[in-house]
Order: structure tokens, then C-alpha cells, then sequence
């Protein structure tokens, strides 16, 4: 989840002035970028998840300002770090670390990207005795030793989570994804870009399938975090309907989003719990709070930040649907997507594939990735077999881009991971599952040290 976001104090005054808020985020071509961000959870050698204090996840974050960082403050406490171009580090609820990676030309500078950041994170935590693992859902805590950072958001969805599902809390806590943000050049551009990646979310999930345990034991599912999203928060999240309209755009999307329930608002560098009521009443001068005032830009600025379906619109596109896993496998989820959206025949080819498929079997497909993965039935087959078909236009995208490195690798180089795994290899939840029944002897433990980065 973000840090502290948009402080713009415009009154709303209309619909209109919000689509227009997003729309300004269409760019031609020649500017669109690429963001990575990633979470891993912490451990220290007795496989304790590392507290806020003491020398914990703050310290680390202390430790890591005096690299060009600037600290997040909230209440005092430093809960981020910016300062460094469109990059930012954030903490989720239960410290899970999250770099918000840069606004990159290409992948090959995400992968650089995330080397330096993990370097960066070693060289503060090692000597504190705290690693990193980034998996899909914590593979041995339960909810209850699992700890709470002192972000001030997070304290009212605590109290608001179980009130709309039944494993919010499991989400805030004990989850860990991979998301890349790509840009559009226009709302026709943003409506095909949603409807593709929207469709194929839960083939990522199948594909970057890293969370089979739950609280030490295997959970009978590949995706356990992408299970918990079924029943966290439902008017907010998931593949809503309505993205799949031919005449969606941001209208209708600003319609979607003041009929999803509030957390908060934030004035004075304080939170204000209006957790469940209706941003559309907020903006009639209805919500029945007066200290939050009137609805601004910058109210709906953070409200889009508390949707949570499984690709989210902002002045980008959000892809949400992966687990965390190995690097290399979370720069080839940004490698799938910039082959399949940023190039124009590729993006063709896609559309044409999703299109084959009403949305309901793309939302019965939501339903079963978490447990089947790419064994998932998909038309006369399984879910590889669509898995294979868009790899290989993802393929064709990265080729025609023809972004190289200084060895003269396009960007082909970062979808490798996927080649075996479509070809019928065992995806990251079932290389874990092979090791626990093998070579652990049952103890999942030993899942941090293979892990971490």
C-alpha cells in the first residue's frame, strides 16, 4: 500500500473534474515508463517476523535515509523513504518491506533496479540480523504473531476488515505481491490496456503462483495470498463487471469508484475513520463528519488508492494479480506485461485472444487459479495451454520493442523464467511443495534461507 499521497486541495465539483484528474495521466508512446514494485517479508534466525522497534523494521529504515533518502514521518514515527526521482520505500502493515520502484525506460534498467535495491536493504538489515523472503503469503506465522506497524491508515482498516470479509487481515499482514505500472496514451488506450490485463490477471496468478503454505503446513492451495483476496473486501476489489463494457472509460471508472466504501480522510496529518461510508455522499456535503470538511482532488487521489481489484487505474495501470517471488521472476511479471501492452501488434493479438472468452469465464478462472494454478480448466485444455499462447505474444512485444542492454539482449532476456514453466515445469509453489515432501522432511522453515534475496 502507498505512502501519505496527493495533498491537492481543489474542491470537487464534478465527475467530469475527476476523469479529467486521471486522463492527465495519457502520455504518447516515446514516454511511456515502466515501475516495479515488490514486498518481502522479514525474518530474523529464530524465524520471528522482525517489530517496528527495537532494532527493527525502523531501524532498517533509519539506516537506509542517509542514502539519499528523505524519512515519511507519521506521528513521529519514519513509516517510508523518499527523496530519490519516483522512487519510494513503503511499509505494509506488518512490516513487510516494499520498494516503489522508479519510473524505468526499460526492463533491463527495472532488473539493475532491483539488484541495487537489495543490496542497499543487506547492507542495513544483515548487521541487525534480519533477511528478506518475498513469498505470496507468510509461510509460518499466524495472524496473532505477526506484528503491526504504527501507520495510521492501517489502524482503521484493522478495525473496519473483519467488519467486510472474512481474511482482511490476513491480507494486511500476511501477504506479499509483486505490481508493475505501466502508462496508456489515452482512455481508448487505458480501456483496451484494462480489458486485456484484467482478463489475464489470473493467469499471472497461476504463473507467478509462490504461497502453498499456511502456518507451517501445506495449504492445498498454489496461491494462498490470491485465495485470501476472494473474501478480503469484495466491493472493492477483484474483476468488476463494468471494466468490461465497451464504452468504459474514466467516467464510468470515477462512477465505480464513489460507490466504493471510504477508510478515511486525512487532514492535518491526521486520519479521520469514515471506514464504510460513501465517497459520492462525501462530495454532496452528505458524509455526516464535519471535521472532515469538503471532498478534494486530493481526497479522491487517496480513495483510489483503496481499491483494490485486481488491476487498478490511476495515471497508470496498476497489474495487482502476483505473488512475490524470486527476483528474477518478479522482473519477468513486469517483462509479460510491458510485451503484452507496450506494443501495438502485440497489444492487438492479446486483445483478440481475450475476446474469444466472456468476462464470466475470466471470473470463474479467478476462482479456481488459487488452488489449480495452470491446471485451471480453460477452454477444451488447462490454463498452461493459454499460458503458452501469451507468453509468445509477450514474446513478439519485448522483440518488436527492441530495448537492449550493453551486451545487446532485448528484453526477451527477462521472460526466461516463464519458458519452462509454460512448457510444462514446476511453477514456484510447486518447486516448494517438491522441497517440503523431499529435502525438508517437512519443516517449511527452511523456506526463508532458499528465499531470501
Amino acid at each position: 500500500m502507498s505512502n501519505p499521497g496527493d495533498a491537492d486541495a481543489t474542491p470537487i465539483t464534478s465527475v467530469r473534474q475527476l476523469a479529467d484528474h486521471i486522463a492527465v495521466g495519457g502520455k504518447p508512446a516515446a514516454r511511456w515508463t515502466i515501475g516495479t514494485e515488490h514486498e518481502k517479508f522479514g525474518f530474523r534466525p529464530d524465524f520471528s517476523a522482525p517489530g517496528y522497534e527495537p532494532a527493527g523494521i525502523r531501524a532498517i529504515l533509519e539506516g537506509m535515509a542517509p542514502n539519499g533518502w528523505e524519512p515519511i514521518l507519521d506521528r513521529g514515527n519514519p513509516i517510508g523513504l523518499t527523496g530519490r526521482g519516483s522512487a519510494s520505500i513503503s511499509l505494509e502493515p506488518a512490516g513487510q518491506l516494499e520498494l516503489s520502484g522508479g519510473l524505468m525506460p526499460d526492463l533491463h534498467a527495472t532488473h539493475a533496479e532491483f539488484q541495487e535495491h537489495f543490496a542497499e536493504v543487506h547492507a542495513v538489515a544483515d548487521p541487525l540480523g534480519i533477511g528478506f523472503a518475498p513469498l505470496g503469503f507468510h509461510p509460518l506465522h499466524t495472524r496473532a504473531e505477526m506484528p503491526w506497524m504504527p501507520k495510521g491508515r492501517y489502524a482503521i482498516m484493522k478495525r473496519y476488515m473483519p467488519l467486510v470479509g472474512s481474511m482482511g487481515l490476513d491480507m494486511m499482514t500476511r501477504t506479499c505481491t509483486v505490481q508493475v505500472n505501466l502508462d496508456y496514451a489515452d482512455e481508448a488506450d487505458m480501456a483496451k490496456k484494462l480489458r486485456v490485463s484484467l482478463a489475464l490477471q489470473p493467469l499471472a496468478t497461476a504463473l507467478f503462483a509462490n504461497s502453498p503454505f499456511y502456518e507451517g503446513k501445506p495449504s492445498g492451495f498454489l496461491s494462498y495470498r490470491a485465495h485470501v483476496w476472494t473474501d478480503t473486501d469484495n466491493q472493492r476489489s477483484g474483476i468488476p463487471p463494468v471494466f468490461f463494457k465497451e464504452d468504459f472509460g474514466f467516467e464510468r471508472y470515477v462512477e465505480w469508484l464513489l460507490d466504493v466504501p471510504m477508510y478515511f480522510v486525512s487532514r492535518n496529518n491526521r486520519y479521520i475513520d469514515v471506514a464504510g461510508q460513501s465517497f459520492r455522499d462525501f462530495m454532496a456535503g452528505n458524509l455526516g463528519n464535519s471535521a472532515a470538511g469538503e471532498a478534494t482532488v486530493g481526497d479522491f487521489a487517496d480513495h483510489m488508492t483503496t481499491a483494490f481489484t485486481d488491476v487498478r487505474v490511476k495515471r497508470f495501470i496498476e497489474m495487482r494479480g502476483a505473488d512475490a517471488g524470486s527476483p528474477e521472476m518478479m522482473v519477468a511479471q513486469s517483462a509479460l506485461w510491458v510485451g503484452l501492452l507496450y506494443d501495438s501488434a502485440a497489444l492487438a493479438a492479446a486483445d483478440a485472444l481475450v475476446r474469444r472468452a466472456p468476462w464470466e469465464d475470466y471470473l470463474a478462472l479467478r476462482g479456481a487459479v488459487p488452488r489449480l494454478g495452470l491446471n485451471a480448466p480453460w477452454g477444451d485444455g488447462v490454463l498452461r495451454d493459454l499460458a503458452r499462447d501469451v507468453v509468445a505474444i509477450a514474446r513478439d512485444g519485448l522483440r518488436a520493442r527492441g530495448r537492449r542492454n550493453a551486451d545487446g539482449q532485448d528484453e526477451t532476456r527477462h521472460l526466461a523464467p516463464l519458458e519452462p514453466i509454460v512448457a510444462g515445469s514446476p511453477t514456484q509453489a510447486e518447486h516448494w511443495l517438491a522441497r517440503y515432501h523431499g529435502a525438508w522432511k517437512g519443516d517449511v522453515r527452511q523456506i526463508f534461507a532458499e528465499a531470501a534475496v
